[in-house]
């Protein structure tokens, strides 16, 4: 009996010893599984991060390309602002030193004067003390009638002429000479600072 009793106590033995291995293999096989599992989702995340990243340095490049050409334009528009501010103070102040010439400016006065003395209407020049002297003068020797001369020490170099009781103005003076010869150098400027 005692060799039953062996052989069952190494059948039970083997037993136990095969269902541990057989539940060690499992939870092997398991274990193995789940490695493989997390790897997997490890290797995912990490492509879905590099992916996000990859996008979000393209987006950060585009927006960096915009945000260059943006201040590449403003920087332009601001230089093209600062010369033509400079080219018109130095217009501004070669008019004025030719409308400073009070022969000249009160020829070109008496021209205007002539042109609107035409009308039935009454002419007002408005100008400073200087260049009002030498108009009367003129109109005392042409013997014009119907113009009135205003003292007008705004008008600076230059003359305003005024019709229809001062409801139409032509204006000469020298900011008003200057800002015509601006506006038509103007487009040429601007397109010769955008080459």
């Amino acid at each position: 009996m005692s060799e039953d009793l062996q052989n069952l106590l190494d059948k039970i033995q083997q037993e136990g010893v095969d269902k541990a291995k057989s539940e060690a293999d499992r939870l092997i096989a398991e274990a193995n599984q789940k490695a493989r599992e997390i790897v997997a989702e490890a290797k995912s995340t990490a492509e879905a991060y590099a992916e996000d990243a990859k996008t979000q340095a393209e987006s950060y490049k585009a927006s960096s390309l915009r945000t260059i050409q943006q201040a590449a334009a403003n920087t332009v528009i601001e230089v093209e602002k600062s010369v033509t501010a400079i080219l018109e103070k130095l217009l501004l102040k070669d008019v004025n030193l030719v409308l400073g010439e009070t022969n000249l400016v009160a020829d070109l006065a008496m021209e205007a004067i002539r042109n609107y003395l035409t009308g039935d209407g009454k002419i007002e020049v408005a100008a400073s003390q200087k260049l009002l002297d030498t108009l009367r003068n003129k109109l005392a020797a042409e013997a014009s009638q119907g113009v009135d001369l205003v003292l007008d020490e705004k008008t600076g170099a230059g003359f305003r002429v005024l019709l229809a009781d001062g409801r139409i103005e032509h204006n000469f003076t020298g900011a008003a000479v200057a800002e015509a010869l601006a506006q038509q150098l103007r487009p040429s400027l601007a397109a010769l600072l955008r080459k």
